[in-house]
């Protein structure tokens, strides 16, 4: 059985090696689509939805209004020094694909029930432009 519950977030960030517009200091309204495969417990359920806004509201409460910043882009975070602005410091560059998999890592590095199969997240930063990624927890 699967259960899918969907978040949302705005961020800014960039991409500093981009050879078009996303170079430029920019921001989406991010939404994650998050599905759980597992079998169906003695209650009836996958995993209750509030365990699993437990689990995410936290990490999306993190990146809401805020700047993702790399520490590949040395531009971005001399800029940002002299601002008192919320921010996200990753080792990474904030595609949707490596935001997918940020995801993701954090969120199956929780403890989730042992009735948990996977966990996809589907990570939208526009209308029509999403990443996808699965975890696979057990066989």
């Amino acid at each position: 059985m699967k259960i899918s519950k969907s978040f949302h977030w705005e961020m800014g960030h960039r991409l500093p090696f981009h050879a078009g517009k996303c170079v430029n200091l920019h921001g989406h309204s991010y939404r994650l689509f998050l599905e759980v495969e597992g079998d169906i417990d003695e209650n009836g359920l996958v995993i209750d939805f509030y365990d699993l806004k437990r689990v995410v509201n936290p990490i999306i409460e993190e990146l809401d209004h805020a700047f993702m910043v790399s520490s590949l882009d040395p531009d971005l975070n001399g800029l940002l020094e002299n601002f008192s602005t919320k921010r996200v410091d990753v080792d990474f560059h904030s595609s949707v694909e490596n935001i997918t998999k940020y995801l993701l890592d954090r969120i199956t590095s929780n403890i989730l029930p042992s009735n948990i199969k996977s966990v996809t997240a589907t990570v939208y930063e526009t209308q029509d432009a999403y990443a996808r990624d699965t975890r696979i927890i057990k066989d």
